[in-house]
């Protein structure tokens, strides 16, 4: 049953909310997933409201509704006083002994004020209210939902896109991918099935708002994930990722089991693994490297696929001087100075990167400098000899 049929019921009976409508109540909290007593305390208040509004009084007043039969009643609460300032909200003491003679002054007395309309009354006024506590009911339940799925991965149907979002459908709600987090080389289209990284999840006043990227270094953790059953049991440890979103990325991957070789893992017979992830990124070229503790050995397998001859590391500028062959060269610092840049990112160390003939010949120069400076006199040692003649 809908809301709308639901509804309708409601309105069919002025004292009471009849079997039909408890279980159309039922069905609806079961379909939405929403408490049944979230929906019973989103009606009292809603009668709260339409009594208050329809009969022009500002008494306190509570709603009870009872859970097996429906039936309501709405009751004014007054505090015992001695004397009464304000007889909407206050009852002498004599008047409440009247009702009860052990109430008290302080005590609360509660009073049957239930109008024989009110049915009527409450139904018109209370649908909207009713409305809108489900719907803040149900975002709360998409809330909670997302919240917990926060730097996961999902997936989700492009619906729409316009100058700031691409609008994706999640099947619950509908998340937003900005523009920005759109891989630079791709164009979604509407329709499309795509897998998404969830940076964020917001509570706001249109409901919850969550966030997601294809850009982020996350997006490919979780992917090598999904496609890596060592990854998942914790066999095979992604140690870092430095990730230039549509064009390149790379992975360095440590295994916990000395027999089980983490690149391999990763690569997959035939490289159909690792092909899947360059498939869901449109083939973004991907270098999964093997960590290491050794910086020597990480800084060096990082520069992958360049061959390195040697790396010199000068720890307190936390930078690494890599030697490479001649002809590696320009493979080693890649494409606008792309490997180089993303292994510094993925080891957290300045690479600076030469070749061969470069280092032999600052070693060349470093020699001229050296033999010059023999070459020098001392400051000072003419005129010290001058002074022993």
């Amino acid at each position: 049953m809908t809301l709308f049929e639901c509804k309708g019921v409601f309105r069919r009976r002025s004292r009471e909310l009849n079997k039909e409508f408890l279980n159309a109540l039922e069905q609806l909290a079961r379909e939405k997933g929403i408490s049944q007593d979230v929906l019973f305390e989103a009606i009292e208040a809603a009668l709260i409201s339409a009594y208050k509004r329809n009969f022009n009084t500002a008494q306190n007043v509570r709603v009870d509704i009872n859970r097996e039969t429906g039936a309501f009643k709405v009751f004014a609460r007054k505090t015992v006083v001695e004397d009464v300032l304000d007889p909407r909200l206050e009852i002498s003491l004599d008047a409440a002994r009247q009702i009860n003679p052990q109430y008290q002054v302080g005590d609360v007395v509660e009073l049957e004020v239930t109008p024989k309309d009110f049915g009527r009354i409450a139904a018109q006024t209370a649908k909207q209210v009713v409305t809108q506590r489900i719907r803040e009911a149900e975002r709360g339940v998409i809330y909670e939902m997302f919240v917990d799925r926060e730097e996961d991965i999902i997936t989700g149907i492009v619906q729409r896109q316009d100058h700031r979002f691409v609008y994706v459908d999640l099947g619950k709600t509908e998340a937003l991918l900005p523009l920005s987090e759109v891989m630079p080389t791709e164009k979604l289209q509407p329709g499309e099935r795509i897998k998404t990284y969830i940076m964020k999840v917001e509570k706001t006043t249109k409901g919850p708002q969550i966030y997601l990227s294809r850009n982020h270094p996350g997006l490919l953790k979780r992917l090598f994930e999904l496609e890596v059953p060592e990854i998942y049991e914790g066999i095979v440890e992604i140690k870092s990722v430095a990730r230039e979103a549509g064009t390149r990325s790379k992975i360095a991957v440590h295994s916990n089991v000395p027999e089980v070789d983490p690149v391999g893992a990763c690569v997959g017979q035939k490289g159909s693994r690792v092909q899947n992830v360059v498939n869901e990124l449109k083939d973004e070229k991907i270098d999964i490297v093997r960590w290491s503790e050794d910086p020597q050995v990480y800084v060096a397998n990082a520069l992958s696929p360049s061959k390195v001859i040697s790396v010199t590391l000068y720890p307190e500028e936390k930078m690494a001087r890599v030697v490479v062959p001649d002809y590696q060269l320009s493979l080693a610092i890649g494409k606008e100075g792309q490997n180089a840049r993303l292994a510094a990112k993925l080891t957290g160390w300045k690479i600076d990167i030469k070749s061969e003939s470069q280092m032999a010949e600052l070693a060349k120069q470093a020699g001229e400098k050296e033999e010059d400076r023999d070459a020098e006199p001392l400051p000072g040692a003419e005129g010290a000899e001058s002074a022993g003649e």
